[in-house]
């Protein structure tokens, strides 16, 4: 795209301030680093914290992360002017949490969307920036045959009257959006690519995924090694005592949820 007069002028005005300032020293450097590190573990613990909440519910029969939150993260030269000028690398920047839901009933999409409206503002600290609902990402998938089916819709009614709402065949079914020329790439979910958080197996948790529940993850190095399968095991049934089913007692708790 051809930019204006204007527009020229302002990209000449601040490689102007750029030079001026000089490229980042190595303070600011290693607080990129740190702050994209940050950032990655603020979105594992909200993984966890969904995907617990997602337990909850009978026809979700497996939950994983992937993409670049799932895996340690690599350097390369960021968005940001100051280091894109002088072509330096820092850690990589996530935008979002990625989850694939293996789901069998597709009518309880409005019982998963409040399920992860609850579990993030459940995460939701004064001293500390949180994770909004947009910044995760819900793929929909068929158990058996791992077809792509849809995402989550974030809005609380469908159809909306957005302009995300007119992909073709997006509202076909109840909060199951559709992206217009997306085609979901089965290779993310390769082996050795994803953190397994749930399987309605029952197959033991590996240590990563206690620590990502409960958000006491340790350095970034130390979370790399062997932990790409990990698996967490369904929540404990705390109901019981008073004579309904957990996921009876999730449906409860989300009914004032929007």
């Amino acid at each position: 795209m051809d930019l204006n007069q204007d527009e020229l002028d302002l990209e000449e005005e601040l490689e102007t301030v750029w030079f001026e300032s000089g490229p980042p020293d190595d303070d600011e450097i290693e607080a990129t680093n740190q702050s994209m590190l940050e950032r990655q573990e603020r979105f594992r613990e909200a993984a966890g914290h969904v995907a617990r909440a997602f337990a909850a519910i009978s026809a979700v029969r497996k939950v994983a992360l992937f993409g670049s939150v799932a895996k340690p993260l690599w350097k390369e030269v960021p968005r940001f002017r100051e280091f894109r000028q002088a072509g330096i690398e820092v850690y990589h920047e996530c935008k979002d949490v990625d989850l694939a839901v293996w789901l069998d009933d597709l009518s309880c999409l409005n019982m998963l969307r409040k399920a992860n409206v609850r579990a993030l503002k459940d995460l939701e600290r004064p001293d500390a920036p949180g994770v909004a609902q947009h910044q995760v990402d819900v793929f929909i998938l068929e158990p058996g045959t791992d077809r792509y089916l849809g995402r989550l819709c974030h809005f609380n009614q469908c159809p909306k009257d957005k302009p995300e709402c007119r992909a073709p065949g997006c509202g076909a079914r109840v909060l199951l959006r559709q992206h217009e020329e997306f085609v979901f790439d089965s290779k993310a979910l390769q082996p050795g690519r994803v953190v397994l958080l749930y399987d309605q197996a029952g197959v033991p948790a590996k240590r990563v995924c206690a620590e990502m529940v409960e958000g006491r993850q340790t350095g970034n190095h130390e979370r790399e090694s062997g932990n790409s399968n990990s698996v967490m095991p369904r929540r404990k049934n705390k109901s019981k005592d008073r004579g309904m089913t957990f996921e009876e007692a999730m449906r409860m708790e989300l009914d004032g949820v929007e």
